[in-house]
Formats: structure tokens, C-alpha cells, sequence
């Protein structure tokens, strides 16, 4: 479809976090515009062919907050028109520039009206015929964060030698993608769900990729207090040396909400408390095999935001961190906290567990490097690229 000599492709896909097991999915085409939106538009950065212009806009409507992407791209020099309806094209579009913004409650302040969310549809510009939704689980949300990721740094193009992995922390469950530089990386994986292949570039790709529902930072300290699957949560306190030990309060977690404490009578600190979180991890995430082989990985969400609340980066920046970093500080945090309170009660559990979950999970040595970011290239990095680009290229991962 061309108005006004540009070629617009526009993509809404609406990604909503049900209870942690997954993201609701919407995928539809656009089919108008109003006469003023092209005001809205982001400017080119480049010079470039109007007429080889195209943009997608992308709606990530998650349970804490609704999020939007607008993509610029611009059509390769070789003159192959990118389009949804064509997945024989060998080459990846440019993308431009990226207009975001972001907004909150998310779609859990609808749960109890739904019929709010669908009045907005059908107000809408948008068309959403039935049967365009269905969920995206974790793995295949961070499979698509890995395209993202190295779409924007250059890994994907057919004269790439080498890729980046990713480590997504959230919530609820966390995710690690990665292309294994030795096949037995692949033949030693516990199940078939822990191999995703697809093919872009004339290149075929076969992931390592997991997703842990359960081993999110949230989910984990409920694991750690032992207050999984608890009942009596009105009189029950829950206790852990990972918290100081005259801290008592209140923490919600999953529209639950749990009475915590230290251990006024026993001890605190680090020793203690990594025992406790590797029970959380002990067992339940596999070791890639071979892992110190691959590339440098790229992590983000928790990762990245109880970083800056230690203090080892900087919010604007980010940075590069090696594992012994999250180590030293977590023990620097638990020692502290038994002296003075932090200003987080939860500062010391939660860098231990992703402590532990990097060394005693994953199996990453103290000297591995991790790249700790919110912005590729000045473009967010999710896996809203990446769904984007699969729609393009119809990768049929699988």
C-alpha cells in the first residue's frame, strides 16, 4: 500500500503477561491512516528515496505497562522491496531510527473489565479480526530478543562470523539465548524445547534457548522465603538471613501480599544467604555445555536494573561487568546490611541470587564478561525488532 509516495507497512502485535506463563499475541496489518499521522512519524536521520521508506509500528501491552515502537526502516540499496507478503527477500531492511514511548497501568488494571480493553479496539484505527491472538511463551520471546540484539549489532548479516547471547532477567522467569560454537552444546541439551532453529540470509541458525517460569528475580525471592504455594499469609512472617535482621515489613508479589523479617535471633549475611538461593537453582537450571566458548552476552531487565541500584553502572549507560562484580558486590551488601539498614531490604538477596544463578545456574565462570544495556545503538532492546523482522522474513522458527 503507497500514500504520498511512501511505502508503509505498519504491524500491531499486543503482548500481554498472563499470571507469568506467558504473552498474549496480536498480529494484525494496518490498514488506514488518518490524513494527519504522517505528521507523527519520526524523521529520517539519513538522506534517503522517499519512496524507499516504510515504518512499523509495534504495541507490547504487558501486564505493568503498555509500550510503543515505532520503526523507520529504509529499503537496501539492491532495490528488493521489503513487504510482509514476501519472505523470499535475502537481505535485511536498515532500520532508521525508533520512536518510543511508554505508559503505565499495563493490562493487569483491566482484569477485572476486560470490555474496557476491547471498547479501545474497536475504537481503534486498528484491525483486529478474530483469531489474531494467541500466547508467546518465554522461549519465544527470547528468541526474538536474540534476533533483535544481533540485528542491531551487526551479527546477523550474511558476513557475520560471529553472534552475541542474551540473559533476560524478569519477573517471573528468565531467559538465555545463544548460538553454541560446539555442537555438543546441542546433542547434550536435557529436552528437544531447549533447541530452536530458523533460517534468515541463506544461513540456517540452531539456538541454545530456555526459559525458566519460576526462576524470574520476584519469583525467586518467593522461593527463597519459603512462601511458595503458602497459605495463612495473615498471620505467617517469613523469614531469611538475606534480609537484615531487624527488617520487618510487607512485600507483594502476584496480588498476594507477604509479612517478611530477618532473623532477629539467628544470623545474616552472604554465606547464608547464597545457601538459601541456591536452593532456588540447584537443580532446576541446566549448565549449557561448553558454555565459556560462546560469544559475549548481552543482559538485561533485572540484570541490568539492581546493577545500578548497587552501583556497579550507571543508569544512562550502562556498562561491562564481570561475574566476580555481581559476587563482590553482593557480598559487600550483606555484610553492610547487618551493620546498617540498606536502603533495599532486598539488595542483598537479590544479588545473590543473580549471583548464583550466573555461577551454580548457567555455569558461567567469575571472569565471564556481560554486557549490561537498555539501548542497542540507541534502539530499544526487546524482542519487538525481532518480531518485527520474523513477520518480515517469515523465519518460521521452530
Amino acid at each position: 500500500m503507497k500514500l504520498a509516495g511512501r511505502l508503509l507497512l505498519l504491524l500491531l502485535l499486543l503482548l500481554l503477561a498472563v499470571g507469568g506463563h506467558g504473552r498474549v499475541r496480536v498480529k494484525t496489518p494496518f490498514l488506514g491512516l488518518t490524513d494527519g499521522f504522517g505528521s507523527l512519524l519520526p524523521k529520517l536521520s539519513r538522506p534517503a528515496n522517499h519512496s524507499r521508506i516504510f515504518y512499523a509500528v509495534m504495541f507490547d501491552a504487558g501486564s505493568t505497562g503498555t509500550r510503543v515502537h515505532v520503526y523507520t526502516f529504509i529499503q537496501s540499496d539492491s532495490g528488493n522491496v521489503v513487504s510482509p507478503a514476501s519472505s523470499t527477500q535475502e537481505e535485511l531492511p536498515i532500520l532508521d531510527n525508533e520512536m518510543f514511548h511508554s505508559i503505565k497501568p499495563g493490562l493487569s488494571a483491566y482484569a477485572d473489565s476486560p470490555e474496557a480493553v476491547q471498547h479501545v479496539f474497536d475504537e481503534s484505527p486498528f484491525l483486529v479480526p478474530d483469531g489474531s491472538v494467541g500466547v508467546m511463551n518465554g522461549t519465544y520471546e527470547g528468541i526474538l530478543a536474540w534476533i533483535s540484539v544481533n540485528y542491531l549489532t551487526g551479527h546477523l548479516s550474511a558476513q557475520a562470523k560471529s553472534t552475541v547471547g542474551i540473559l533476560d532477567l524478569g519477573g517471573g522467569s528468565t531467559q538465555i539465548t545463544f548460538l553454541p560454537n560446539q555442537r555438543e552444546t546441542i546433542e547434550r541439551v536435557p529436552v528437544a524445547d531447549y533447541v530452536a532453529r530458523f533460517g534468515i540470509l541463506n544461513t540456517s541458525f540452531e539456538l541454545y534457548t530456555y526459559s525458566y517460569l519460576g526462576n524470574g528475580l520476584m519469583a525467586a525471592r518467593l522461593a527463597t522465603l519459603g512462601a511458595l504455594g503458602a497459605e495463612g499469609l495473615e498471620w505467617r512472617v517469613f523469614k531469611s538471613s538475606c534480609l537484615p535482621k531487624k527488617f520487618r515489613g510487607e512485600w507483594s508479589f502476584g496480588e498476594l501480599t507477604y509479612r517478611v523479617s530477618g532473623d532477629p535471633d539467628g544470623f545474616a549475611g552472604y554465606k547464608l544467604c547464597y545457601q538459601e538461593v541456591l536452593k532456588v537453582v540447584k537443580g532446576i537450571i541446566h549448565q549449557p555445555y561448553k558454555l565459556e566458548d560462546s560469544n559475549v552476552f548481552y543482559a538485561f531487565s533485572y540484570y541490568f536494573d539492581r546493577a545500578v541500584d548497587a552501583g556497579l553502572i550507571d543508569e544512562a549507560h550502562g556498562g561491562m561487568l564481570e561475574v566476580r562484580d555481581f559476587k563482590k558486590r553482593a557480598k559487600e551488601v550483606c555484610d553492610e546490611m547487618t551493620k546498617s539498614p540498606p536502603v533495599s531490604p532486598f539488595l542483598c538477596m537479590d544479588m545473590t541470587y543473580i549471583t548464583c544463578l550466573l555461577k551454580d545456574g548457567f555455569g558461567f565462570k567469575e571472569s565471564a564478561v556481560l554486557k549490561l544495556t537498555k539501548k542497542v545503538n540507541n534502539v530499544e532492546a526487546s524482542w519487538a525488532l525481532g518480531a518485527m523482522l520474523e513477520h518480515f522474513h517469515n523465519l518460521k522458527i521452530q
